[in-house]
């Protein structure tokens, strides 16, 4: 059956490995496919259905793997292409699939393509990349900026010409209005659904297209702090021009097209000025991605108000679209100090995971983030993220949450390698390896086991509509609703105080046991302990 017609991936969870800090197989420093084939039974065991995998294509690694150049190929510190059809392999028969990242919107300034791009202006590949003539004054054409800081622009001596790069120069961005660059990025994505890829996650999809005049971003009437750092003058404009133009959404259409083909899943990422409305557009009417996340969960706003108001907003404007709620990634400080400060309680992982499988949409889990680790506190001479080098001291970078798994706590450097790891492992992460942890019932990777096996046989939480209810501080109370069974109530202690909450709709609602959080009902009072939860069915 086509995926079109069971929309199976409504009711999965994604679970996101950063290969170079998962398991290191051979000494060299940095995971590899190796390690995580090695350890998809553990992935398989928390109860999740896709792994999604940063980027292994052959790069330079100026940032880590998010500068491709070459998109058919596995970087020789990754492994192979063997390597890559044995995890393929194994996931199936583990029952996981395999979601990869796409990164398209730019390639590394290594690629073949970008190197005889900037050989000319007129040869084949001449119009390939985005290629400006400088103001009258020298100057770059326009005022856009870059994500990682400064212009967006970059003087290239051999064109005399500027290009433009949304993230790191060393990352060109290509010409998307050029229909041979679209059919390339398509002939690629065919390359890899033939190997077997069940999806594709869309790294900066919004990013994909520019405006042609090249005119200049306004001024932003709202500081955009969701995506960049507030020390980044990123968020003081207003991106109309050099992303999410229009021209986007008709390619996201072809590249469903051929998805559809292999029964194949996309998730897009949208840092955008107002991405909850570009989610929903792009997820809109069963023709472009399946599902998009933004980045609105990802900051350290962390309320019950916050929380409603991102899900509820969505869910006004969407039509027909899907929301992939995700609270950590490679991207972001880790949750846990996020959201909990310097000294977290691993209670925080259990009410936050278990608030996320209670949102409507398909959950997206960051490695790590079972073991409730904290971020990492990286010295500057130890950084490697080119971001954190040029922000330092006022923002770090995301070294801290990339650093690696800890396996045990019987091994060097936590069992992620035998050699010396290309970032150091926290000394805090040591004593939650999945080791210790797998030896205590209470801890925060049984009670993930726990939660996540638990969802998989709530219907209501898996597809019912979602509705919030008025609560004060810091109680954040919804309920799930699914034709054929009873609603689904269920409400969250996001504080470090017990609370207590006198809720008319949960009057007579019956308990559901089995995802092990403490919390009670009684004559319609949820009394709830710091960072409990309480899941009933409504009377």
């Amino acid at each position: 059956m086509n995926i079109t017609d069971t929309p199976w991936w409504r009711e999965a969870i994604i679970y996101q490995v950063y290969p170079r800090s998962f398991l290191d197989t051979n000494g060299d420093g940095v995971g590899d496919l190796p390690g995580i084939t090695a350890k998809l039974d553990y992935i398989a065991g928390l109860g999740v259905d896709i792994v999604w995998i940063s980027p292994f294509f052959k790069s330079p690694m100026k940032d880590f793997g998010y500068d491709v150049s070459d998109y058919c190929d596995v970087d020789p510190l990754f492994g192979t292409l063997a390597d890559f059809d044995q995890l393929i392999a194994k996931a199936h028969s583990v029952g996981l699939k395999i979601m990869i990242d796409q990164v398209l919107s730019h390639t590394a300034e290594a690629h073949p393509w970008f190197e005889e791009s900037r050989k000319s202006r007129d040869n084949p590949k001449a119009d390939w990349y985005v290629w400006a003539d400088p103001r009258p004054d020298g100057n770059p054409p326009n005022n856009w900026l870059s994500v990682f800081g400064g212009s967006s622009w970059q003087w290239d001596s051999r064109r005399k010409q500027y290009y433009l790069h949304n993230f790191l120069a060393s990352q060109p961005d290509m010409n998307f209005h050029n229909p041979e660059v679209q059919q390339a990025h398509l002939d690629n994505l065919r390359f890899w659904l033939e190997r077997g890829v069940d999806g594709v996650r869309m790294d900066a999809c919004n990013f994909h297209f520019h405006d042609q005049e090249l005119r200049s971003n306004p001024a932003a009437t709202t500081r955009d702090t969701a995506t960049v750092t507030d020390v980044n003058p990123y968020g003081m404009q207003s991106h109309v021009y050099d992303k999410t133009r229009p021209e986007n959404v008709p390619y996201l259409q072809r590249i469903r097209s051929l998805l559809n083909e292999f029964g194949a899943v996309a998730i897009g990422e949208v840092g955008a000025d107002d991405a909850l409305g570009v989610m929903a557009e792009y997820t809109a009417d069963g023709d472009k991605l399946h599902m998009a996340y933004s980045f609105n969960l990802l900051t350290p706003q962390f309320s019950a108000k916050h929380i409603r108001t991102q899900v509820e907003e969505f869910e006004a404007r969407v039509k027909g679209g899907w929301a992939s709620w995700s609270v950590g990634n490679h991207d972001s400080i880790r949750v846990m100090t996020r959201w909990g400060g310097e000294h977290p309680t691993p209670a925080l992982a259990k009410v936050v995971l278990a608030m996320q499988l209670a949102l409507k949409g398909t959950p997206c889990l960051y490695q790590g983030d079972e073991l409730a680790l904290t971020e990492a506190d990286v010295p500057y001479e130890l950084l490697q993220d080119p971001y954190g080098i040029t922000f330092w001291p006022e923002f770090k970078g995301r070294d801290g949450c990339r650093t690696p798994m800890p396996w045990t706590n019987e091994a060097p450097n936590a069992g992620f390698t035998t050699g010396k790891p290309w970032l150091p492992v926290d000394p805090a992460h040591i004593a939650a390896a999945e080791s210790v942890q797998e030896k205590d019932d209470d801890s925060a990777l049984n009670a993930a086991r726990r939660l996540i096996h638990w969802r998989r046989n709530q219907p209501q939480l898996t597809r019912g509509e979602i509705v919030f209810f008025d609560a004060p501080e810091p109680i954040l109370a919804l309920r799930r609703d699914l034709a054929g069974h009873p609603a689904m109530l269920a409400i969250f202690n996001l504080g470090a105080e017990p609370v207590t909450f006198d809720w008319a709709e949960a009057k007579g609602a019956s308990s559901v046991e089995g995802h092990g959080l403490p919390g009670s009902a009684q004559d319609g009072v949820v009394t709830l302990p710091p960072f409990g939860a309480w899941f009933g069915l409504a009377a």
